[in-house]
């Protein structure tokens, strides 16, 4: 799935993006199939509104956002849940997990969109992958953080994907955690000729980028 933006402003940066120069926001950009893309940000210039303005849950910006030639706004509610579904995959910075629900539960939840693509055998593979098998019975609300991440990882590739978006997705783990995640979401994306998206505050050579963007 090809991603344009063409002129992409968001509100709350039009102020600040008056003297300043981005490699996103304000010019034109194209992401390709299958392209592994870092976005670089300081704390405070858009990374997580960009993320929110792709996944369509932000819509307060001015300019163009194409998916496949389509414009965001013209997409349907009905479209946006397929593409949710079964092109675009996301791991949020607050991660969205139920506190309540035990990891397994909120990995099922999402299984169970796309049922025909994960299996629960696979599951429980990447959890032994990730080092988290013994948390998939735990309430996710027991768990730290760096745990988290690592469910919410996992949750993300249950499902089939043309983008995973991930921000800060490694922001609690240690260096051999991130080897562990790193592994596996390569490993994935490849299996489905899948683009990847980062957006962190740092540098960093988890991946052989195709672009590295600034905002």
């Amino acid at each position: 799935m090809r991603i344009e933006l063409k002129q992409v402003v968001p509100f709350v940066l039009k102020d600040r993006l008056l003297h300043k120069t981005s490699n996103v926001w304000n010019t034109n950009l194209t992401l390709l199939p299958g392209e592994y893309i870092k976005i670089q940000a300081p704390s405070g210039t858009g990374k997580t509104t960009l993320l929110n303005t792709l996944y369509s849950i932000r819509k307060d910006y001015t300019g163009t956002i194409l998916m496949d030639e389509k414009s965001l706004p013209e997409i349907s509610v009905d479209e946006l849940s397929k593409m949710r579904q079964n092109k675009l995959s996301v791991v949020f910075q607050n991660l969205r997990l139920f506190p309540n629900l035990l990891a397994f539960e909120n990995i099922e939840l999402k299984r169970l969109l796309s049922p025909n693509y994960c299996s629960k055998e696979k599951i429980e593979w990447m959890a032994e992958e990730l080092g988290i098998t013994q948390l998939l019975q735990q309430k996710t609300g027991t768990c730290s953080f760096g745990e988290q991440q690592r469910i919410a990882i996992l949750r993300a590739l249950v499902q089939p994907f043309k983008w995973l978006m991930m921000d800060e997705p490694f922001s609690h783990l240690d260096d051999s955690n991130i080897a562990k995640a790193v592994a596996l979401i390569d490993s994935e994306c490849k299996a489905q000729k899948a683009g990847l998206i980062i957006a962190d505050l740092e540098a960093d050579n988890h991946f052989i980028y195709t672009h590295q963007y600034f905002l």
